[in-house]
């Protein structure tokens, strides 16, 4: 299946472990597009944020179960994409 390059990043995911490992290691989190692989998650950071990537991880997680009363529901399934950038790059989206 063919993604466009804009439709892979959807958001950032800005927690207090991912603000960590951003500060730490030179790694940012993202919310991805379920469909996409490491190869296109790649590119497209790399084309989109002007940085030099050098590894990619992808988490699929499970949407929890919500109850209201009686009624029963469940959050949407999601992918997160944890990109490591190489030494010395920053995003200029997080600085500031």
């Amino acid at each position: 299946m063919k993604i466009d390059i804009h439709d892979i990043i959807l958001q950032p995911l800005i927690t207090e472990r991912s603000t960590d490992l951003r500060e730490s290691m030179n790694k940012v989190v993202f919310i991805v597009n379920p469909h996409a692989n490491k190869h296109q998650i790649k590119h497209a950071v790399e084309e989109t944020l002007k940085v030099k990537v050098v590894k990619v991880n992808i988490i699929n997680v499970e949407g929890k179960k919500t109850r209201m009363g009686k009624f029963e529901g469940k959050k949407s399934n999601r992918k997160k994409a944890v990109v490591t950038l190489k030494q010395g790059e920053k995003l200029g989206i997080f600085e500031g």
